[in-house]
This record gives structure tokens, sequence and C-alpha cells, in this order.
């Protein structure tokens, strides 16, 4: 595929794109953007499914004779965070935006399965899975749970997200541990109301969660060997609703992340621990709750094999002077991380170039950098063609 970004590919990608950004959907309701993929799909000749997870599609394209299977998947949905940009493509859905970039991934699949549908270079069965509810709500693990890897029986599944500050035309790739697991946890605290003057007459919620906050931080940095990155965070508390009176509860939520699934099963237990001990030495009780909605994400682990495959396809799009082996694993999490659960395979990260003027993931002024369309796709197919060649 051409990288040139004045071809027409890129400039039907670029249309797709700003389509997509200018009409984000959230998690599972991603219906016009499953009905927009889907058609584009169908136009290409592909044959597509849609229903899993609620608005997943999946498309597949079979060339030759070879049984050999990859996965290609890019996610569909928006963040609901109020878009800040003035551009012309900017969202038209109040509250939500395309803050992370899966407008530009869903594009750059799109273009990948019209280029291979076109070319044929390949010896196997390709499945363009088009994944809804990214964003903290484990779509990934809902299509697996409805079937995704039974109807569509690939041998290796394959992820890609953009990344700011990694230049434009570079990669990032490693194999192992890319990015952190993910855990939240909601703590209530329940104790005995009584008037601020009196605090004898009653269980202070508020002194029991203040000092469990402060025994968390301990999990980190006298649980967890210190060889192994982790992080522990309070984001949340609610509690009271005036001056003069002690409440009866104190609501806490945090969230905890690492690389390794033994450590996020010590921390786990250690939080439950550290509540037990601090609310019985006061006098309160607690109850707490792991993942509430099913939230909780595994690390995303890339396997050795499909790792080197992915390196060979990038090298031949960028070179390999503008590939990262041994990027730093981000603290942030993937859904992407159940798939590599049921299969061997690989994510990589792209370029999005730099993030200066607030050009962040999850930021209201984000937007996914068009110029990279034609990378992006172009590795797709490189892919293909590598892992399914004669």
């Amino acid at each position: 595929m051409d990288l040139n970004t004045h071809t027409p590919a890129h400039a039907d990608m670029k249309i797709w794109r700003q389509h997509l950004h200018k009409f984000p959907e959230t998690a599972f309701e991603e219906t016009e953007t499953a009905r927009f993929v889907a058609h584009k799909l169908r136009s290409f000749g592909l044959d597509v499914h849609e229903g899993l997870a609620k608005t997943g599609v999946v498309a597949t394209l079979t060339c030759g004779t070879s049984p050999k299977k990859i996965a290609l998947r890019a996610d569909m949905d928006a963040l609901f965070i109020q878009e800040q940009n003035h551009f012309a493509h900017k969202s038209c859905h109040d509250g939500k935006m395309h803050a992370c970039g899966h407008d530009g991934h869903t594009a750059m699949l799109l273009g990948a399965a019209r280029q291979l549908a076109e070319q044929s270079n390949f010896n196997g069965t390709v499945y363009f899975i088009f994944q809804p509810a990214e964003e903290g709500r484990a779509g990934a693990k809902q299509m697996i749970d409805d079937g995704l890897f039974e109807q569509f029986p690939a041998d290796c599944v394959f992820g890609m997200h953009n990344f700011p500050d990694i230049p434009v035309g570079h990669f990032a790739i490693k194999t192992g541990a890319l990015m952190a697991s993910f855990d939240c946890f909601e703590i209530n605290i329940t104790g005995q109301a009584t008037h601020a003057a009196m605090p004898h007459l009653g269980n202070d919620a508020i002194v029991a969660a203040a000092q469990l906050i402060t025994a968390l931080q301990t999990i980190v940095s006298r649980t967890i060997d210190p060889n192994q990155p982790a992080v522990v965070s309070i984001t949340l508390v609610h509690a009271g609703n005036t001056w003069n009176a002690i409440p009866e509860s104190v609501l806490l939520r945090g969230t905890f992340r690492c690389f390794d699934s033994r450590v996020q099963t010590l921390i786990a237990a250690k939080i439950r621990q550290l509540v037990d001990a601090i609310c019985l030495g006061f006098a309160v009780t607690a109850t707490v709750t792991l993942n509430p909605e099913n939230a909780g994400y595994p690390v995303t682990f890339n396997t050795d094999n499909e790792t080197a495959l992915a390196l060979t396809a990038a090298t031949a799009i960028v070179g390999a002077d503008h590939i990262n082996t041994q990027p730093t694993p981000s603290m942030g999490s993937e859904d992407f991380a159940f798939m590599l659960q049921q299969k061997a395979g690989c994510y990589i990260w792209i370029g999005n170039g730099s993030s200066e003027n607030s050009c962040l993931l999850h930021n209201p002024h984000y937007d996914f950098n068009d110029n990279i369309l034609s990378i992006g796709a172009a590795y797709w197919v490189k892919l293909v063609e590598t892992v399914l060649c004669d």
C-alpha cells in the first residue's frame, strides 16, 4: 500500500475517519458505527457477521487453500468526554467524543480490508474484528463470551493502538507485558453517625477511611517486590453533607494496576485484609466490591512468535530504525488482553506524533492524526501477507 497521503485510498480513509469522529457512540451503543462499518465491508465483497457483543462486526476474507487463519482487531467506541475542538468534524453528540483514536483504528482496518480484498496476495483466511466497548466495559470479553473464536477460529490475533509522542512513521513493540492489568474497587465503610461535637457517641467512618487511604499506599511500597511495577490509587472519596454531623458512611473508589497476574491477585487480597483490620480497629464495618460491572482487564501480553511476525511486517513498512523494540510498558490497560488470553498474538503501538496542544489520549482536545492512516493500513496488509504467505 502506498504510504503517500495524497492517494485516493488515503483520502477515503480520512473521510471515513472524520465521519466516525463526528458521530461518536459509546460502549455497546455503536449502532450507527457498526452499520457504517458493515456497509463498507460488504461493498468490498467480504462476508459480514453482525451482533456479537450487541454491536460487534466481524468480516471474513479467504484467499487460496491454506487452513491458516489470522484475526485483526480494531475498537469502535468513543468516550464520555465533551469535545473542545472546533474543526469541522468535531463531535455532534453532546458529551461524547473519539478521544482515544478508535475512529482512526476503525478507518485503518477498513482500508486494509479493502486493499486485501482487491489484491488477494495471501493464502488463508483473515477475520476483521470491529469491537465495541473497549473503554472500561470489556467488549472484547463479551465478544469472546458470545462465541467469537468458536465462530471465527483464528490461529492468532493482532491489535494496534495509536500512541501520542511516538513520532509519525514509527512503531513500538515488544514481547511480554506491554500494558498493565486494570482492576477497580469500591469500599463502603459504615459507622455510627453522631453530632460532630460528640464524636465519642459514634463510630467515625471518616477517620477509619483516612487511615485506610494511607494504609493502602503501603501495599506497593511494603508488600510488592520493588522489581514489579504496580500502582494503587484512590480516586473518589464521598462522605457527609454538612459541617456539624459525622456521617454514617464513607464511599471510597480506586484502581490498581500491574504487569503480573500474581501481583494482581496479591494486591486484591491485601486490600481486603487492610479493610478488615482497620475497620475492626475503629469499630466500623465495610464491604469491598472488586471490579463492579466486570470492569477488570488482564495484562496485555504479547507472545514471542507473533511479536516476531508483527516486527517483520512493521519493519517492512517503516524500516528497523523507526521501530522501538524496548518501549516502556504502559500502566494504561487494554481489553484486547482478553483476546490474547485466548489466542497467541501481538499488540503494537503506532506513532500518532506530538502530544503538544493537549493532544493526549482521553483529552477533550485530542484528534487522531490522519497522516498515519496509510501507515497503519499498510502494516495490517503486510502482516497478513507475512503470516499467510504460501
